[in-house]
């Protein structure tokens, strides 16, 4: 099993950045892929990016360039910076490990972007 805690979410202008963290109960090592998700109001939750235990990186078309998932392996978290924040933008923010077949949920982290 998986514990992950988010945090480093908020209320920001537009324009402005925010970096999400996801710790994770165990080595990084051992979790085949973590993702981050978010899911804005009224619609589905969606893929933003992702980071394989190897570092290999993907993102969504719709935040290239504009986000960086990156990892500290020796505190086993892996944060989302996002830069240049837009009012769409604006959701919960979950992290996701992915082991196996088994995928493992956090909380998630708020984050609003004011136009």
């Amino acid at each position: 099993q998986v514990q992950l805690v988010e945090s480093g979410g908020g209320l920001v202008q537009a324009g402005e950045s925010l970096r999400l963290s996801c710790a994770a109960s165990r080595s990084l090592f051992s979790i085949n892929d973590m993702g981050w998700y978010r899911q804005a109001p009224g619609k589905e939750r969606e893929w933003v990016a992702s980071i394989t235990s190897g570092g290999y990186v993907n993102y969504a078309n719709s935040v290239k360039g504009q986000f960086s998932i990156s990892r500290d392996t020796a505190k086993n978290t892996v944060y989302l910076q996002m830069n240049r924040l837009k009012p769409e933008d604006t959701g919960v923010y979950f992290c996701r490990a992915r082991q196996v077949m088994t995928d493992y949920w956090g909380q998630g982290t708020q984050v609003t972007v004011s136009s």
